[in-house]
């Protein structure tokens, strides 16, 4: 790309200067000077190294780059209300400042994002039945102008849906201790229980189609629960054998079950029969 564009598109991006954010103190972030910036430079601002960006900043660029390229300003309170009467004082609605990218490229974007959850390093974040997009961040910190060994930002910034983004999380944990020191170990499940709890607060449906996950040899699968109504507990069990299958009840067929046929849930999950005749 070349130092001008790559740094055309940082600037865009609205790293290196404050979002307007409304909240007191909020930082500029740091960034090479362009005319100091030689191949070395150049390398290391690709990837992520020898800059210093804002959670705002950061959750403010990844929003453009996947809601369709616009960059909007941010705002915390989203309106101040008449105690007494609730009628809206003052509100904050959304403010464009400018498109950075195409509608196109931010399609790519997403999808892209969606493949590092299904079978890459942010697979921790994976929701069944959701579509989730990401990415893992492990930045190494800085002590006296030299980075420092064995400590890290451990970062994950996560989305859903991924085609129709309703909701972006940043996770950021400075210094964990005792575990493995990457962003999708650490990060991710946390951003992940943060999504859980957003489905239901942002009534986001489930995906009869979904972009499926590529398991590793240690990941819990999902599968769906078949029916088994009419069968007796010998087919039945046959049938759900990666699930753990309780009964109750007498008789020499399935009556009932729960969950439901069509259901995902992960292997090793429990599936109730009622026996009857």
């Amino acid at each position: 790309m070349g130092k001008d564009k790559l740094f055309s598109y940082i600037n865009s991006f609205g790293f290196g200067k404050k979002t307007g954010i409304d909240l007191n103190g909020e930082a500029s972030g740091i960034l090479f000077n362009i005319n100091k910036v030689g191949p070395v430079e150049l390398a290391t601002t690709a990837f992520g190294q020898g800059v210093s960006v804002t959670p705002i900043q950061q959750i403010t660029a990844v929003s453009a780059a996947i809601n369709g390229g616009i960059l909007y300003k941010p705002y915390i309170v989203k309106s101040l209300n008449d105690p007494e009467t609730n009628s809206v004082i003052k509100e904050n609605k959304p403010v464009k400042v400018r498109r950075v990218i195409s509608k196109k490229t931010s399609s790519e974007v997403r999808r892209a994002l969606e493949s590092v959850v299904t079978n890459g390093s942010g697979r921790n974040a994976f929701i069944d039945g959701y579509r989730v997009g990401g990415k893992t961040g492990t930045a190494q910190k800085v002590k006296d102008g030299k980075y420092m060994v064995g400590n890290y930002i451990l970062s994950f910034i996560g989305f859903m849906p991924a085609d129709n983004p309703e909701i972006v999380v940043y996770v950021a944990i400075n210094n964990p201790k005792k575990v493995i020191q990457y962003g999708g170990v650490v990060s991710a499940p946390i951003a992940r229980s943060i999504l859980l709890d957003s489905i239901d607060a942002l009534n986001i449906k489930k995906r009869k189609i979904v972009t499926e996950k590529k398991y590793n040899w240690n990941d819990k699968k999902y599968y769906t629960v078949s029916n088994v109504l009419g069968m007796s507990p010998k087919e039945a069990t046959k049938e759900l054998s990666m699930f753990n299958v309780i009964y109750s009840g007498t008789g020499d067929k399935v009556v009932n079950q729960s969950p439901s046929a069509g259901t995902r849930i992960e292997e090793g999950s429990t599936v109730r029969l009622m026996l009857g005749n």
